[in-house]
């Protein structure tokens, strides 16, 4: 075997078994004495045109990698899940036990005022919407949770929903609520409410569900 083939198999194993790209100093640290590294970098090049991999220089440094035109078949797709806040968690638990519940009920059962964006962010990520209004002073508007929200925790229906060591168990209620959180039966909630009386939302209703809220 020639020397320069002999030359150019050793960076091809030297660059293989590397963890990370190799300068042409690093190469020669671990090649014979007096090795025409450049030249057997060249000649390897050479020798992988047109393969799957390819020898590229990467800010001085060498290694192998996917040739461009196949880097296609290295790309996954993957749908992150958004992870909820301490506190989005801690509204969601309280609107789907307490439907429907308004902004002011939600705060005063968590004890403490939420942000605005909390019950926004549930309502963009489609776990909670807009019910109506209350027929009480103020007329405040109502939240409850959506289809989503059930298929999401392989819900049957809202009379399936855990009780509160399971909701914590399942991460759903991933917090620990005061001596005064009670579980309620939310549907028995929602029947209650529609004989109650309750303004359905109407056209002006998409447009000012976020503002200011009485009661």
């Amino acid at each position: 075997m020639s020397e320069p083939v002999l030359l150019e198999r050793m960076i091809e194993a030297l660059l293989f078994a590397a963890a990370e790209p190799l300068s042409q100093a690093d190469l020669a640290g671990r090649l014979p004495e007096g090795a025409d590294v450049a030249a057997g970098l060249a000649a390897l090049q050479s020798a992988y045109v047109g393969r799957g991999v390819m020898v590229a220089e990467v800010g001085g440094r060498w290694r192998f990698q996917t040739a461009a035109d196949l880097a296609f078949l290295m790309t996954e797709e993957r749908v992150e899940p958004r992870r909820l806040s301490k506190a989005a968690q801690e509204t969601l638990a309280i609107v789907a036990y307490h439907q429907p519940v308004t902004r002011a009920e939600i705060d005063a059962i968590r004890g403490v005022q939420a942000s605005r964006g909390t019950l926004d962010l549930l309502l963009e990520v489609g776990m909670v919407r807009p019910r109506g209004r209350r027929r009480t002073p103020g007329r405040p508007v109502t939240y409850v949770t959506t289809d989503a929200f059930l298929e999401h925790f392989a819900l049957a229906g809202l009379a399936d929903l855990p009780g509160a060591a399971e909701m914590k168990a399942a991460g759903l209620l991933d917090l620990d609520l005061g001596p005064d959180f009670s579980v309620p039966d939310p549907a028995a909630a929602v029947a209650s409410e529609d004989a109650a009386g309750e303004d359905s939302p109407g056209g002006e209703f998409h447009t000012d569900y976020l503002g200011e809220e009485g009661g």
